[in-house]
């Protein structure tokens, strides 16, 4: 056998890695870039921030996607990270308590199981399962695709131009990459009636390991203690919008007066936050909305986590689906070697978690903010009943899909998940 027969039989017998460029290094991008690896990709993860995030708001992760983390390892961590939040007092606009609950109560999860972690100590956990096994390019981002028949040609914001068997928008809510490969955030974008803005603020009434909600209709504003009295708080201020303020999203200062114009009259303490706001330098405005879409591929680009189907958080549910997304994307890329099936596959076998999941809006998701006097009073009705009830049931929809063991890579065999309902 001539030395070129023989590299061609190791060729056939050992082919080059499939090279894959993930764009978004937050929850879904670094979990999909741990089980590709595993799997002998190649992995390129692309971040126009510089450095991995840290911070955040808290962040839950609930049924299926726990035991995600427990496959990847990093849910001792997680546990150790855990908020353990004491309690949620409700309160009318002037006040007075409504009640007070224990988180689980309300969230419906399963205290001691689902977990909350500030998005921060998540991100570090997963980027820290991939920081010695994959290409990681921070401070850039992608401007252009160019798909053909060998793959898709990538070009950088830095100038950098390379070609990928395949590329994976991980890039939240209003990904860039859904944007090149599907057109205008509008087609997909369903709004659900709310703005917010969220900030951190000095915790000037000492509060430890708390929540605290002043409602009104069509308004709440809260104090989000995860720490010590002598710890910042995150402040969460929430407010009906009939129409999607598009020009607040583009303009810090338009958000900014829109909040204030919302919250013209609030009572003294609700006023104090509002104020507070004008002070922080780490203020996040956005409106509550989720990303429907009929397909979550086109070509050799694909979608997972928020870029793909964000739930919005009236679900609490947009990081479980992201992490849960990501492994399922991994696990059928994986298990096929042609794209158009795995990406099919990953579809099949994940949006029926997904619906269920963004479905919990239309189930009674925004209960927590009515918009009118009546539905604020049954809201109340309905916290003060959770008060009396022994134990919280689970939501169904976090747990719905049976995890399926990780596929061998191509062209292993694996189960076929399934959803579980209750």
């Amino acid at each position: 056998m001539t030395s070129r027969s023989r590299s061609a039989s190791h060729s056939a017998r050992h082919p080059a890695p499939r090279t894959v460029l993930v764009v978004g290094a937050s929850i879904a991008g670094p979990t999909l870039a741990y089980w590709l690896h595993r799997s002998g990709f190649a992995v390129t993860v692309v971040e126009k921030a510089h450095a991995p995030r840290g911070g955040g708001y808290p962040i839950d992760v609930r049924g299926t996607a726990l035991d995600v983390v427990r496959r990847m390892g990093v849910l001792p961590r997680l546990r150790a990270a855990h908020v353990d939040t004491g309690r949620f007092t409700f309160l009318d606009a002037d006040g007075g308590e409504i009640v007070s609950l224990h988180p689980s109560a309300v969230a419906r999860s399963v205290e001691g199981q689902d977990l909350e972690v500030a998005r921060g100590d998540l991100t570090a956990a997963l980027y820290a399962t991939v920081r010695d096994d994959v290409e990681l390019l921070f401070d850039d981002h992608i401007v252009a695709l160019d798909e053909h028949q060998h793959g898709v040609d990538v070009t950088f914001r830095s100038g950098a131009r390379r070609t990928f068997d395949l590329v994976v928008g991980a890039d939240g809510v209003h990904s860039g990459t859904r944007t090149l490969a599907f057109g205008p955030e509008d087609r997909f974008h369903r709004y659900l009636g709310y703005a917010f803005a969220v900030f951190t603020t000095p915790n000037t009434l000492g509060l430890t390991r708390e929540l605290r909600m002043w409602s009104a209709p069509g308004r709440a504003a809260a104090l989000y203690a995860t720490g010590g009295a002598d710890d910042a708080v995150h402040a969460f201020l929430n407010f009906h919008r009939p129409a999607l303020p598009s020009h607040a999203l583009r303009d810090p200062d338009a958000g900014r007066d829109l909040v204030t114009d919302a919250y013209a009259g609030a009572g003294r303490q609700v006023a104090g936050i509002v104020d507070a706001m004008h002070e922080a330098d780490d203020l996040f405005f956005d409106t509550a909305g989720q990303i429907r879409m009929p397909r979550w591929s086109s070509g050799r680009v694909a979608l997972v986590g928020d870029a793909a189907f964000a739930p919005s958080f009236l679900t609490g549910q947009g990081s479980s689906l992201a992490l849960v997304g990501a492994y399922m994307l991994a696990r059928s890329l994986a298990a096929h070697r042609d794209h158009v099936a795995a990406f099919a596959a990953y579809e099949r076998d994940t949006r029926g978690f997904v619906t269920m999941n963004q479905a919990l809006v239309d189930n009674g998701g925004a209960r927590l903010f009515p918009t009118t006097a009546e539905a604020l009073e049954r809201r109340n009705t309905m916290l003060r009943g959770l008060a009396a009830m022994p134990e919280p049931t689970p939501e169904p929809a976090h747990s719905a899909l049976a995890l399926p063991e990780p596929a061998a890579p191509w062209p292993g065999r694996g189960g076929k998940p399934h959803l579980t309902r209750r």
